[in-house]
């Protein structure tokens, strides 16, 4: 299996304060993985070092193939609440607009690219709202629209941040069995909070709480997760993907 790419000894500051430290695994052809960790333990900075949106302390981002320029065969379906919905552009050129990187603006898009966009919009089922403001769109309906962004370019790797988050339940089946679908023909980077049910999809299992501990598995123990200091105490399998809490102590209210 060819690799895509190579992250070592990955650092990242802000205002002196590390949030990611000597972070290393690699993504190859046809991983599925799913990134786990609590808030604020660096997994949202480990996608923007992937796409180059933020600047790396020290360590390396090693691109291989395909993928030699970074971004040119990545696809990035970013958290929906933190789009400005106020931004006045339609759904179909948001979906046209992943083309960009594969384009000169002045060169404008040929018919088959136009032809792409189309595809995408009838496999996401959303013809009706193709004409429509982004800013008139409900939750479910904009991720729809983003990932068709992501993938419009047939990238290599997609990677998508927290996906699950802010949306309705229709959309989170379709969501995960589409991921299905796509992970025959490119590689996936998942962030989501949502353990119990990635677990069931994921190939294998990053968690990332300041440091990153790969697990080349999807079923992993509470005493591995304690291990790599990921406080999500264990993952189930079943027809009905959930978590399990180890036993706390509350007071009841009468």
């Amino acid at each position: 299996m060819n690799k895509l790419v190579e992250i070592q000894n990955l650092s990242v500051a802000y205002d002196s304060k590390m949030v990611l430290e000597d972070a290393s695994f690699s993504i190859y052809e046809n991983d599925f993985i799913g990134v786990i960790g609590p808030n604020g333990g660096g997994k949202t900075t480990l996608l923007k070092a992937i796409l180059g949106l933020i600047e790396i302390s020290s360590g390396s981002i090693s691109f291989h193939g395909e993928m030699e320029i970074r971004g040119s065969k990545i696809g990035y379906l970013p958290q929906v609440n933190k789009f400005d919905n106020r931004f006045p552009i339609s759904v179909y050129d948001v979906i046209l607009s992943g083309l960009v990187n594969q384009k000169n603006w002045k060169s404008g898009f040929l018919k088959k690219e136009k032809s792409k966009v189309d595809e995408i919009i009838h496999s996401l089922g959303i013809e009706n709202i193709a004409h429509k403001p982004i800013g008139e769109l409900s939750g479910g309906q904009m991720q729809r629209v983003f990932l068709g962004r992501a993938i419009v370019s047939e990238p290599k790797l997609l990677i998508l941040d927290e996906p699950d988050t802010y949306v309705d339940n229709q959309f989170e089946s379709e969501l995960y069995k589409r991921l299905n679908e796509l992970n025959k023909v490119m590689a996936i980077l998942l962030v989501s909070h949502d353990v119990g049910t990635i677990s069931t999809y994921v190939k294998s299992i990053a968690c990332v709480n300041k440091e990153l501990h790969y697990h080349p598995s999807n079923i992993i123990s509470p005493e591995q997760l304690k291990s790599y200091n990921c406080p999500i105490q264990m993952i189930t399998h079943g027809s009905v993907p959930h978590t399990v809490l180890e036993t706390h102590h509350c007071e009841h209210k009468h």
